[in-house]
This record gives C-alpha cells, structure tokens and sequence, in this order.
C-alpha cells in the first residue's frame, strides 16, 4: 500500500532539483500558447501504457507534480496495479543518487553562481531591497541567499513555500512516494539524466535573465498569483495538455524563451534512454506531468517511434482516491 509521508531532509534537495526547472518553466512564461487541435488533444490522464510488438511486457508512464499539499496527495486509478506489473522504477534521476553524499555536495555547489556574482550586483538596490524584504519575511536572511542562483530562489517565491514546511506532513512528493515503495518492493530504480545535467541547465540561462524570472516571481507573489495553485488544480484534473500550455511565450522582459532547454530538449533526449531500458524490462517511468503532453512531448515522442501509448485510466468527475 502506498502512502503519504514527510520529505525527509537528507532527501529534500532532490525534490528541489525536480521542482524547481518545472517551476521555472512557468515563471519564466507569459501567456498561453496556441492549443492543440482538438482532435488531436490528449485525454485527461496522468497513467499512461507503453507497448510495441519488439517488447516482451508493456511499460508504463506516470506524470508527477513533484510537490503537492498532504490533502490534494491521490493515485490515479490503475497506478498501484501497474506500478506492481514493473520490473523497474525510472525518474528523472535516480533517486538512489540522493543518499551519495558527494552527490548532494555538488548539488548543493551548483546552486551557488560562479565567478563572485552576486545578486546586488544583477539588481539595482532598490530591486535587491525588494527581494530581500521578501526573503527575511520568510525567514531567510539574504547574507545566506546572495550567491546562491536566482532561478532557486525563484521557486520559492513562485510557490510561496516556506522551507519548514518541506520537511512536515503539509508537502508531499509523488517521486518520494514511488522511491519508498520501490526500496520497500526490491525493485531497481534508475534515471533519465543525470543530477550533474539537471544543473547544468541553470547554467545555460544568463544570471541576468535569471534575476528577471525572481522579480517576476516575487512581484508575482505579492499580488497573490496563485500559480502553483493553478498547477496543483490542473494536475488533480489531470490535464497534461492543459499543464503544457502553461508554458507560453518567453518573458517580454528576458532576453530568450528557454522552453526548449527545460522542456523539450530534455524530453527528446530521454526517449532514447526509455526505448533501451523498456527493450529490456517492464518500466515504471514517473516524471514531471509537464513533459507528457504537447506536440514535443514524451507520448507523442513515443508514438512517433512506432510505440502504442494509451491511457490507463481517464479522469472522471468524481472524487480523487486518497491513500
């Protein structure tokens, strides 16, 4: 039986890693993109089967949201079930990864810009006043916060989280949820990239650009945007399309639309990966519902290769299963 769970902190910066590039897919975007033609969209489904005539038993995708609160934590119809039918459990990255204590160092020393920037010296001081008013509200005191990469910083803002709150019954992760129940099944659990590429990718986005997405995000805050809440709705709705067109056009104010650093490039490079694992076991792959739908998303990616992929179960308007 699954269950629900604190975040642990030796495993708290490993749901940071997850959350905060598909946070920062919808702070760094204004406006909703063009919808797919409706004949065309996908249902309304989180648990997808993944079968092709060269495979020896099916796999099977899960969309995650990474962190949702304790009261909004549910399975979709059928995850238990398949979760039990596979071989092997694959996230984004291999959760064991996060029990390497080297590991988390260079996690922990990838967060922090290079080359003695600063945030006071990305904004002017009437901007880093703003930040930090917000910050020491929150009980974060920016003599901790000035290297460290404004796009972090970002998602705490985006979803108004208090850090104490990760680590109580009030936040929950899904990839938490599966990891505990994969050690408890004795099923192998692996990655699709690896942490090192995961922060990679807050390097390939200009500091500049990165203080913009957090004045976007704390301003955002401060007029009560309710992003996250959006997201955590549409999830339990179970609308991947809907989660995709989210991410809209670039912010007029950055100088780049990096949709394709945190979303597509990513979810091209991973199927590769997927096709070489699932040709030698039944997988259980749980990854960020954003990267399921979309012209670029991992289902039609899929599809694309000559893999049937079809939804377990579509979402009704009833109740969600609690645990």
């Amino acid at each position: 039986m699954f269950y629900q769970f604190n975040l642990r902190a030796g495993k708290l910066l490993s749901v940071f890693s997850l959350s905060f590039i598909s946070i920062l897919l919808l702070t760094s975007c204004k406006g909703p993109k063009a919808a797919t033609a409706e004949a065309d969209t996908l249902p309304d489904a989180l648990l997808w089967k993944i079968e092709h005539k060269d495979l020896k038993a099916p796999s099977y995708l899960f969309g995650t949201i990474h962190m949702i609160p304790e009261e909004d934590f549910f399975l979709p119809d059928g995850l238990e079930e398949a979760f039990e039918k596979s071989e092997r459990v694959v996230f984004e990255i291999d959760m064991d990864d996060m029990s390497d204590m080297g590991s988390l160092m260079g996690m922990m020393s990838g967060l922090m810009m290079k080359d003695g920037m600063t945030l006071q010296k990305l904004l002017t001081p009437a901007e880093y006043q703003e930040v930090s008013e917000y910050f020491e509200a929150m009980g974060m005191p920016m003599f901790l916060l000035g290297n460290v990469k404004p796009m972090f910083l970002s998602m705490l803002a985006e979803v108004n989280l208090d850090p104490d709150a990760m680590q109580s019954d009030d936040i929950v992760s899904y990839e938490m949820a599966l990891y505990d129940k994969a050690n408890e099944t004795s099923k192998q659990v692996g990655g699709l990239e690896t942490m090192a590429y995961q922060m990679s990718l807050f390097d390939s986005i200009p500091y500049k650009d990165q203080a913009v997405m957090l004045l976007d995000a704390v301003r955002g805050t401060n007029q009560e945007s309710d992003m996250f809440e959006e997201t955590v709705e549409l999830y339990k709705l179970q609308k991947i399309e809907a989660m995709v067109a989210m991410v809209g056009e670039s912010d007029e104010n950055a100088d780049g639309n990096y949709e394709d650093v945190l979303l597509n490039n990513r979810n091209q490079n991973w199927i590769p990966a997927m096709k070489k694992k699932m040709s030698k076991a039944s997988i259980f792959f749980a990854v960020g519902a954003g990267h399921l739908g979309g012209e670029q998303g991992v289902i039609r990616l899929l599809r694309k290769e000559g893999y049937t992929v079809t939804p377990v179960s579509v979402y009704r308007q009833t109740a969600p299963k609690k645990i």
